[in-house]
């Protein structure tokens, strides 16, 4: 079941890049919201079908969404950031826990 958020996550990022990119006609919003968006993918895809790295690839997407947004969303307050930021923080602890179970045993 721990596919279902990383590919809810994959829709989000894609759709916050989207929503930049017609706002503010902004390339790097777009590459990026659809470059997360297929990580997300993929590590939902690998952690469906019991693939290798896939909880790991999940944490490190979302720390990384997290390092890119949390400053925007400081500066600018403006809701995609802010929503995008929230996401990558969810997904850290989400996906961080998930890693400490797989790698400990729980």
């Amino acid at each position: 079941m721990s596919h279902h958020p990383a590919y809810t996550f994959a829709g989000l990022c894609a759709v916050g890049g989207v929503m930049g990119y017609t706002r503010t006609k902004s390339r790097p919003s777009l590459f990026a919201g659809l470059a997360f968006g297929a990580l997300y993918s993929l590590s939902g895809y690998l952690i469906q079908t019991n693939g290798e790295y896939g909880v790991e690839l999940a944490t490190a997407t979302s720390t990384l969404l997290l390092a890119a947004m949390a400053p925007r969303a400081l500066r600018t307050r403006k809701p995609i950031p802010i929503m995008l930021a929230t996401l990558g923080t969810i997904g850290a602890g989400f996906y961080g826990k998930k890693a400490w179970e797989v790698y400990n045993g729980v």
